[in-house]
């Protein structure tokens, strides 16, 4: 079964409880629309911001070293002619070796930054559904949905996510 057909599945789970429970008693439902919170949340934005400049630099670093390294290809291209066999041997060598070590700082860097966004967006969903969670209790709703292929916007709770998370910390 698809990710798709198993959210769609447990939705609509979730509809049938909720349409039970309404009909047994009030229920007080919300949907919050993740994508839009995810996007407009300014700690979201400052997070990618911040992540941004400390990747820019090495970035610019490795953007240079390869430009050198193609610049020392060119020059020993062009000098190779008239080079000792021994001399263009180790230049080649050291070309290699340099060639080598870009491409493992690279993947590094990747890596790194991989890690870095996986970081700022489990921060940021914690503290996103830390902020549901004291909505949901604050304004006693019995149900929040995040995903829905419908929500009404009368039941919609994601300006007032967004509002909150906007919020000073010490808030």
């Amino acid at each position: 079964m698809s990710s798709s057909s198993i959210k769609s599945v447990i939705f609509a789970v979730c509809l049938v409880v909720a349409a039970s429970l309404a009909h047994a008693q009030s229920v007080k439902i919300a949907y919050v629309n993740s994508d839009k919170v995810m996007r407009d949340a300014l700690p979201n934005q400052a997070g990618w911001v911040k992540l941004e400049a400390d990747f820019n630099r090495r970035e610019k670093e490795l953007t240079e070293l390869n430009s050198k390294l193609k610049a020392a290809a060119t020059k020993l291209d062009r000098e190779s002619v008239s080079l000792p066999d021994a001399e263009r041997e180790r230049r080649q060598r050291e070309l290699i070796d340099q060639d080598r070590e870009l491409q493992r700082k690279q993947r590094t860097y990747r890596e790194d930054l991989a890690q870095r966004r996986n970081d700022e967006m489990i921060a940021l969903r914690e503290r996103v559904l830390a902020v549901i969670r004291q909505i949901a209790e604050k304004e006693n709703y019995d149900l929040v949905v995040q995903e829905a292929f419908h929500a009404s916007p009368r039941i919609d709770i994601t300006d007032s996510v967004i509002k909150k998370l906007n919020e000073p910390v010490g808030k």
